[in-house]
């Protein structure tokens, strides 16, 4: 992932003293490091970037009620919460789980966008694309019914990654991400008959009623905690009687959802199945595959296919 956003304090001491202090950082000297960044934040009393910092640092140090104090430091300094120091308080056990903010998650992609697919595909061995589309393959082959689509929706659609898997088989694809970077990075492929910034739900808010063939999810769905709004969107905006939502998820043994350390959702088997025939989708296909690595292992993930009937 991108190294982390810098937002500077507009003071230039102590903004060398944040970059002194994350040198300490990454040479392993905590306590040094800890001890520049409040003098920069001293100095600046509103440096988000350094709160965070700061806040990183006395987790790794096991100072847990620090932590919490100074990531809450860090999110009302940036109302916005680039950062995701609200995710890191729900990591904490200090904030209950909710959805992400979306200035977090557009901050991350827009950074993210130069080297996101040599990053995902190449670092992290990425191959959601390809789980989906076999598994939209032995779904429409069960059903004895073609593969081809009039109209997709490509939720979360990044560089163009899941339309590229599925361009022979659609006709007219729909890209939604919420970063604009990757929007622009998209339509580079000329894959995409529309491109829109927006969130998921939002991106299907504004479709018609029984307007999509299919629509793709694909590494999507880890940056949502609750999954059923846009479930129930999918479903209103599938064509009954065979449209189907194809995405991938990560999971984990307990229950519900989870937020995990890489601060990417995890969705238990029971929760998916249950809230997808929740809004109204027959379930197709639920795998246990992993769409990409992590650490050098693989991450434990579900491939899913909801139809409209």
């Amino acid at each position: 992932m991108p190294a982390r956003l810098f937002l500077s304090s507009g003071d230039l001491m102590a903004d060398r003293r944040f970059e002194f202090a994350r040198d300490l950082q990454s040479k392993g000297d905590l306590a040094a490091a800890a001890d520049l960044l409040m003098q920069a934040i001293e100095l600046a009393p509103n440096f988000t970037s350094a709160w965070f910092t700061l806040a990183d640092i006395r987790e790794q140090l096991g100072e847990h009620d620090a932590a919490i104090s100074a990531f809450r430091q860090a999110q009302a300094s940036d109302p916005g919460d680039r950062r995701g120091a609200g995710l890191r308080l729900m990591r904490l056990g200090a904030e209950p789980l909710t959805g992400m903010p979306q200035a977090y998650v557009q901050t991350l992609f827009d950074q993210y966008a130069s080297r996101f697919e040599s990053s995902l595909v190449d670092d992290l061995g990425y191959r959601g694309p390809a789980l989906l589309f076999k598994a939209v393959l032995a779904v429409r082959s069960a059903a004895r019914k073609p593969a081809f689509f009039k109209r997709a929706i490509d939720l979360g659609c990044g560089t163009g990654l899941a339309a590229s898997a599925f361009a022979r088989e659609v006709d007219h694809f729909i890209g939604v991400d919420l970063s604009p970077r990757m929007v622009e990075r998209a339509r580079a492929t000329g894959l995409y008959a529309e491109l829109e910034v927006a969130d998921m739900l939002q991106g299907l808010r504004a479709r018609r009623e029984a307007s999509a063939d299919l629509i793709l999810a694909a590494d999507a769905m880890v940056y949502v905690a609750d999954i059923a709004p846009v479930l129930a969107e999918a479903a209103r905006v599938l064509v009954p009687g065979g449209g189907l939502i194809a995405f991938t998820t990560e999971t984990h043994d307990g229950e519900d959802v989870r937020l995990g350390r890489g601060l990417r959702y995890a969705h238990a088997a029971a929760y998916v199945r249950a809230t997808v025939e929740g809004c109204g989708l027959q379930l197709s296909r639920l795998e246990e595959l992993s769409a990409r690595n992590e650490d050098h292992a693989p991450v434990p993930g579900l491939v899913v296919v909801a139809a409209k009937t």
